[in-house]
């Protein structure tokens, strides 16, 4: 699927936090955006993932699906998770909304969350819940992932751990990073700069 922005612009109030924004993501590509902060990136992120929408232009996804939100994951800092539920209530959750790629048990190993799999989220350190909304989104079965500062509180292993997920996990998909940190997206073949949609 690709996704055609055509002259898109979004406000908030009376100021323009971008516009004529005028690109193609491709299938396949990878792809960072980086600027300010305010600068529109996260703004950005949740258009494309419909999660917001825009003051102005166009966006088409060339899907042949009803829904091309269903082919969207999304991991964002601002991503609430249900903390009464366990780490596998919340993925099981998940899965009835989008099909995960792999078992549960599976997907919390890949996090290293196996041994957290019965406790609730809400006794996670911020480290922990990061690692958890990365698994619900690189293992969402989606063709566009969607990553907003991907490694936001997580220690050094945890970076480490989310790029061997970028290798495993990338194939096939399109990956739009949004990021001021070069390690989070140094692997993207093209960068787009929110100051020149001003």
């Amino acid at each position: 699927m690709k996704i055609s922005l055509q002259n898109l612009g979004k406000r908030f109030n009376r100021d323009w936090i971008f516009r004529h924004f005028n690109f193609e993501f491709q299938e396949t590509g990878a792809y960072a955006i980086t600027g300010s902060n305010g600068s529109g990136k996260s703004t950005l992120l949740q258009i494309i993932a419909g999660a917001i929408t825009h003051s102005e232009g166009e966006i088409n996804y060339s899907s042949d699906s009803k829904n091309p939100y269903q082919r969207i994951a999304i991991a964002t800092p601002y991503l609430e998770l249900i903390e009464e539920m366990t780490a596998l209530e919340f993925l099981h959750f998940h899965s009835k909304f989008k099909q995960l790629s792999h078992s549960t048990d599976e997907v919390l190993a890949a996090v290293e969350l196996q041994d957290a799999a019965q406790k609730q989220i809400r006794y996670f350190s911020s480290g922990m819940k990061q690692r958890l909304k990365l698994a619900q989104a690189f293992f969402s079965v989606a063709d566009i992932l969607l990553l907003d500062e991907p490694t936001t509180n997580l220690d050094r292993d945890g970076v480490e751990m989310y790029h061997q997920l970028i290798q495993q996990q990338r194939a096939g998909r399109m990956l739009i990073i949004s990021s001021n940190v070069p390690e989070e997206y140094a692997f993207c073949n093209e960068i787009i700069k929110m100051q020149d949609f001003k």
